[in-house]
């Protein structure tokens, strides 16, 4: 069994039942602007009600011209963990890792390792997508959906109503608001798996982390 040594660089977690939206656009500067500082992280059911959906952004606040130019480092792993007994250690992992303009899975499967080291089983399920970039390209193998490349950031938060009401000069947002992040993008990893292969119809916790390879 072929593995790789993989070490946490940083950490991102929420815990979900069906759906979760969790967000970090500010990060420690030996991270931020690179592949390896996740903005958000979603989890949900997907269209088809079987699958559910785990989406990692990262590398965010990316203007239009400054997006042609991002990439993903190879030297960067991100990895989607699944407890499916609520003891807050993976039971499953989906890891993405980038090679030569590709995006390649591994999982989901039972890990070796748990916590902040990770190993790559390379005999584990493999897939890959190309990774896009002026036109979206989604691969189906093995009974997922993949995706990495660059999207619209799609979070909305509005920091100045925000700083007003901190400064008690607002007692909340306004109705729509001001999106701050209108115009930027961000790096996406999408994966729609099956839940027949991550527990089934129960609730699991999900988290994501980026993990630099030593």
């Amino acid at each position: 069994m072929k593995k790789t040594k993989i070490l946490a660089a940083t950490v991102f977690a929420a815990i979900i039942g069906l759906i979760t939206i969790a967000a970090d656009h500010i990060d420690a500067p030996a991270v931020s602007g690179t592949s390896a500082d996740i903005t958000d992280f979603y989890a949900f059911q997907g269209e088809d009600t079987n699958n559910l959906v785990f989406v990692a952004n990262v590398q965010g606040l990316l203007s239009p011209d400054a997006t042609t130019a991002a990439s993903f480092s190879e030297n960067v792993m991100v990895e989607f963990n699944i407890d499916t007994n609520d003891d807050k250690i993976e039971d499953l992992v989906i890891q993405a890792i980038p090679r030569d303009g590709k995006m390649y899975f591994f999982g989901p499967y039972a890990p070796t390792t748990t916590g902040l080291n990770s190993m790559i089983n390379e005999l584990a399920t493999k897939s890959e997508v190309a990774i896009s970039s002026s036109s979206a390209i989604v691969a189906n193998q093995n009974g997922m959906k993949f995706f990495a490349g660059p999207r619209d950031d799609p979070f909305f938060m509005d920091f100045a109503q925000y700083g007003e009401i901190i400064g008690g000069n607002a007692s909340g947002f306004n109705s729509p608001g001001s999106d701050t992040f209108a115009g930027t993008n961000v790096m996406s990893i999408v994966v729609e798996v099956p839940k027949s292969e991550i527990g089934g119809s129960g609730t699991i916790n999900t988290w994501v982390e980026a993990k630099s390879k030593q």
